[in-house]
């Protein structure tokens, strides 16, 4: 009988995982970490000579996008809290010292941009914004529904949300699975809509989940992280680093995976080379999320206008990879080289923290957040 309920008990658990289905960047950043700044391990933080890392924020439980408003308020979107926070450094002195809850009860408000006095949040199946925000920061502010006809799929439902040159807001929609066709063109995208609601378009097709984007500085073409495919091991595909020079253009899933692997059950329908190769090969299951071309002035020479990427770390892969942030060399379009920036939040095979998103600072210096220790860290140059 004993053997008989933890058989059961087993089943059930394999059952939820697949269930709720967000298992790693699929399901393992559910879980958040209880640390706070006395006991976080930052000297295991490994960076280039010169460079130091210290906590910006702390308190920030599930603290995943990030967006900084010209006043300096870092706005803070989560994925299982619900919440959206407002961090404000109200000394100047590059440390925030109040964490307001602006929202709560809100469905992956994961996404999160500001425009314009304006601050917009992406739940799973709408895009909502909080208007003059920084008029009732200490108050309960109120929100207006700005358009709610995204799919409500919860599987890859989480939105990472931002502001193109053009003006518009570019949001996009996961695959609701790991691997699956679906006819309707809004899911494996990436959208964008006016900031009133109007004008939606299917910007990219083929895109399995990205978490991260950003334009590069001088061309104004899209950059975004892509993240592979489970199940097929844990050397591929590796997730993708992808370039969008028009609209419309496909990357792929789910037929091709990395640019050149075939799907098993989809890549007979159609071949690799119909599709956008990426613009790199990333580790595989490394859960490559926020990225950001560095635009500052505080970094040396070598690092401006290349570009960052928060590794969020794997969570079905016989040995962890990621769980770091890595530094893309560009030059002109082309990737150079590939390789960590800051690591050492994986001791063996234990992580202590999960790197998320990056957002740059007015001073250069650098805001890594972290969902499963639920702080903010800021990584600056000394030289």
């Amino acid at each position: 009988m004993q053997i008989h309920l933890q058989n059961n008990m087993v089943l059930f658990l394999i059952f939820l995982c697949f269930g709720i289905m967000a298992c790693g960047e699929e399901s393992k950043s559910t879980q958040t970490g209880t640390t706070t700044e006395s006991n976080l391990p930052l000297d295991n933080i490994q960076l280039p000579a010169g460079f130091k890392i210290e906590i910006y924020a702390e308190g920030v439980e599930n603290a995943r996008s990030m967006a900084l408003s010209p006043s300096g308020v870092l706005y803070v979107g989560t994925r299982n809290e619900g919440k959206v926070y407002a961090l404000l450094d109200e000394d100047k002195d590059q440390r925030a010292e109040k964490v307001l809850v602006l929202a709560e009860g809100l469905k992956m408000p994961n996404g999160v941009a500001f425009k314009d006095g304006t601050l917009y949040v992406a739940e799973v199946n709408r895009l909502i914004k909080f208007e003059n925000i920084e008029q009732q920061l200490t108050a309960k502010p109120t929100y207006k529904v700005v358009y709610d006809k995204y799919p409500s799929d919860t599987w890859h439902g989480w939105k990472y949300i931002a502001f193109g040159p053009d003006g518009k807001l570019y949001i996009p929609v996961g695959a609701p699975c790991n691997v699956c066709e679906r006819k309707n063109k809004m899911y494996a995208s990436i959208t964008r809509i006016n900031p009133d609601g109007t004008g939606l378009e299917v910007y990219a097709h083929g895109v399995r989940n990205t978490v991260g984007f950003d334009w590069h500085p001088d061309t104004d073409e899209l950059w975004f992280t892509d993240n592979g495919r489970d199940r097929m091991g844990d050397d591929i595909p590796g997730d993708e680093l992808n370039r969008v020079q028009n609209a419309g253009q496909h990357y792929g899933f789910p037929y091709c995976h990395a640019g050149s692997i075939a799907d098993p059950e989809f890549g007979k329908k159609k071949a690799c080379s119909d599709f956008v190769a990426p613009a790199k090969v990333l580790g595989a299951h490394v859960a490559a999320l926020g990225m950001e071309f560095y635009t500052a002035g505080q970094f040396p020479e070598e690092y401006q206008k290349q570009i960052f990427i928060a590794e969020h770390g794997s969570w079905n892969r016989s040995s962890k990879v990621g769980y770091q942030v890595s530094l893309i060399t560009l030059q002109g379009n082309q990737v150079t080289d590939y390789k960590p920036f800051a690591q050492g939040w994986l001791q063996g095979q234990q992580a202590w923290g999960r790197p998320v998103d990056i957002e740059l600072m007015p001073d250069g210096s650098m805001l890594v957040s972290d969902d499963f220790a639920g702080v903010i860290y800021r990584i600056y140059y000394e030289g």
